[in-house]
């Protein structure tokens, strides 16, 4: 008998040493918060993570520093899981931080022409799934929603009104293609960035070693960066940007970063939210789904 126990308890241990190094060295898993990845991604779904992806982060960094094997640039379009870099979350660990998933649109180094909610105006569409706003008039509400029930398209809800009293709905891609599909023009919908077009800016992503100039439009996200991020005390005073209590005009990043975007332009858990993402947050790339919300799902290759 206790030969017997004996044996069951060194395997139960041999398993719970095999699930630890797997979660550790290759692979880990999470679940989407939110409806932000839709459709790429449903809220309540289960992925597993390429942790050798962008290369092995090692654990406990606390202890010995920032280190990765086999380290390797993320791609833009991919589909990233990192820990949060909240400004909340600064006191905590990264590693223990809860786990984010959103898409890169920008790597280190690249320009984005962002407004002034941050939200890219100008640039490639990664994905199908990727969703924008737009416009239609209110009498034709009736008619989109059977259209819509028609198509199988769910969770497109009301995003707003314009001043005019159009409605507001986030479509993906592929979704607008359908609709204009069945009802071609008679139906006007229209993006939201085309008809009330907004100034755009240029948001450096910084690399290691950049020099970024700072600008009124970026001044507030840089500040915020070299405080959270490369630990140095940043101020701003009208628009100048002070680090160590010195005014700058240019500042040098000492890492890479990445910036993020969901799926859908109405939800906030991205870099509109928390800014850059550093490299040492980055655990890797989504790859299967593993808990559907419909069986045809599983196992699917996220993309």
């Amino acid at each position: 008998m206790k030969k017997r126990r004996l044996r069951w308890l060194k395997v139960t241990a041999a398993v719970l040493i095999s699930v630890g190094l797997v979660k550790t060295l290759l692979v880990t898993s999470c679940f989407i918060p939110s409806a932000g990845m839709e459709n790429s991604l449903y809220q309540g779904e289960g992925v597993l993570v390429n942790k050798w992806s962008y290369g092995l982060r090692l654990p406990l960094q606390a202890w010995w520093g920032y280190h990765r094997i086999g380290a390797s640039r993320v791609e833009k379009g991919d589909i990233v899981v990192f820990n949060s870099p909240m400004p909340r979350e600064e006191h905590t660990a990264v590693e223990r931080r809860p786990l984010y998933i959103s898409r890169c649109i920008g790597s280190a180094g690249d320009t984005l022409m962002l407004n002034k909610d941050l939200i890219q105006v100008e640039g490639p569409v990664f994905s199908p799934d990727a969703k924008d706003l737009y416009v239609y008039p209110a009498d034709q509400e009736e008619r989109l929603l059977a259209l819509l029930d028609t198509l199988g398209i769910q969770g497109n809800l009301l995003a707003g009104y314009t001043e005019d009293g159009s409605y507001i709905r986030s479509f993906s891609y592929y979704e607008s293609y359908l609709i204009s599909q069945k009802v071609g023009k008679s139906l006007p919908m229209v993006p939201l960035n085309e008809r009330h077009p907004e100034k755009a800016y240029p948001f450096v992503v910084p690399a290691k070693g950049q020099v970024v100039k700072v600008y009124p439009w970026n001044v507030t996200l840089l500040c915020n960066t070299i405080r959270l991020h490369e630990h140095r005390q940043a101020t701003i005073k009208g628009d100048t940007l002070y680090v160590e209590g010195s005014p700058v005009g240019h500042y040098c990043f000492s890492k890479d970063y990445y910036w993020v975007a969901s799926n859908d332009p109405v939800n906030l858990r991205d870099s509109r939210l928390f800014g850059f993402v550093p490299e040492d947050h980055l655990i890797g790339k989504a790859w299967r789904v593993w808990y559907p919300v419909r069986l045809e799902r599983f196992w699917q290759r996220v993309q």
